[in-house]
């Protein structure tokens, strides 16, 4: 497909495990094209120059920024470089797209949208669960009334392949994560607020380095990552967590933990997620003043219950059954499509989204609130709230 004049010319700052995003953003003569890519990696920078025909690649984030052909920069960096990159490609009058997490602390979040507010320049984040078919339904049921008035939101996160993901590489480490309640619960900590209709206003958690914190199969400081970091299905050889190889050098975010949390609207919240589990799925159960909902997996095929009809013992059978789609278009489930699809159209024409910089602002405060909780033997944490004016200028769409 040959590239037209009215295609979106992106740049993309980073070429790592969320380089999909920039695969799907490619598109010429569809509505988009990436014509710059930067990553100091030169192994990165030759894979993109395979994947992404024609594009034009740097070690110097700076040459994206700064190409005058851009218009718009994905920020696809990991979690603590993402506000300083956020910042000065909104500066230079780029729209930006920043991957999830906006950042590692609620001061470089507000730093982000405070530059947007101030620039006028436009920003998206990419929390990609609100485009997830499963999540959408459960709030389309709850919309409905089949439950009620939303007063509590469980979620467990059993992370099968945490050792993997998480413990390998940058991800280990809390001055560039911060911990796993910002790298990877943001995304449904953003979900429970969507769903409940609110914002954390008080979090309390407690957590542990039970298990990867004891292994000893590190690799040295500065060996490369190992090529096999990552293996599942039949012959898997990372089963259990002790046959985990190749761990990060230094290992010390928690690898289980259990939040609480009261939103602003008065519902009660629980989050719970364990990276040493041997099966992977998210649990969520949303309990009304008139029944309760639950979904069953998460991926293609996905299926939500309620039981709303009366009272009775425990039965399986629910009153209601939805189900999503059984053929996945893309990652996350069908989500980073149509999340990747939202965000053009947003840079080419404005308007509303269903992701929202404030909501990932509220997340990642959350998540930041309850990881102090947690390092100080559970002791309740108020998350701080945001400038009203920066609210009501994101809620317009960033419009004045």
């Amino acid at each position: 497909m040959s590239e037209t004049p009215d295609d979106l010319r992106l740049g993309v700052i980073g070429y790592g495990l969320r380089g999909s995003i920039a695969r799907l953003a490619h598109r010429p003569g569809a509505g988009s094209r990436v014509v710059a890519l930067a990553d100091p990696d030169p192994a990165a920078r030759t894979a993109a120059e395979l994947d992404l025909p024609g594009v034009r690649t740097s070690a110097d984030h700076r040459a994206v920024i700064d190409e005058p052909e851009v218009e718009a920069v994905l920020v696809l960096t990991p979690d603590h470089t993402h506000a300083d990159l956020a910042v000065a490609a909104l500066k230079a009058g780029r729209i930006v797209f920043v991957e999830k997490p906006l950042d590692i602390t609620v001061g470089r979040c507000d730093e982000v949208l405070r530059t947007a507010y101030e620039t006028g320049t436009r920003l998206y984040v990419g929390h990609n669960l609100r485009h997830m078919p499963v999540v959408r339904l459960m709030r389309e049921v709850i919309g409905s009334g089949a439950i009620g008035a939303v007063r509590t939101v469980w979620v467990r996160h059993f992370v099968g392949y945490g050792g993997d993901w998480y413990f390998k590489d940058w991800h280990a480490e809390r001055r560039y994560t911060g911990g796993l309640l910002l790298q990877k619960a943001a995304h449904d900590l953003d979900v429970v607020h969507w769903l409940a209709g609110g914002y954390t206003g008080t979090v309390q958690a407690l957590g542990d380095l039970m298990v990867y914190g004891d292994l000893p199969h590190r690799r040295g400081p500065g060996e490369p990552k190992h090529a096999d970091w990552y293996t599942e299905g039949p012959g898997d050889d990372h089963w259990p967590p002790r046959a985990q190889r190749g761990l990060n050098p230094v290992i010390d975010v928690e690898d289980v933990s259990l939040v609480n949390m009261r939103l602003d609207n008065g519902v009660l919240a629980a989050y719970q997620q364990c990276c040493f589990t041997p099966d992977y799925w998210r649990n969520y159960t949303v309990i009304g003043d008139a029944g309760r909902l639950e979904n069953f997996g998460d991926g293609p095929g996905a299926v939500v219950k309620v039981w709303n009809s009366r009272r009775s013992e425990y039965r399986g059978e629910a009153d209601a059954v939805y189900t999503t789609p059984a053929e996945e278009d893309g990652g996350h489930g069908g989500a980073d499509p149509l999340l990747v699809a939202e965000f053009v159209r947003f840079a080419r024409e404005g308007g509303t989204t269903d992701t929202s910089p404030v909501a990932a602002r509220m997340a990642v405060a959350a998540g930041a609130g309850a990881t102090e909780s947690l390092r100080d033997a559970g002791a309740p944490r108020t998350v701080p709230a945001l400038d009203p004016e920066l609210v009501a200028y994101f809620e317009r769409g960033q419009v004045r």
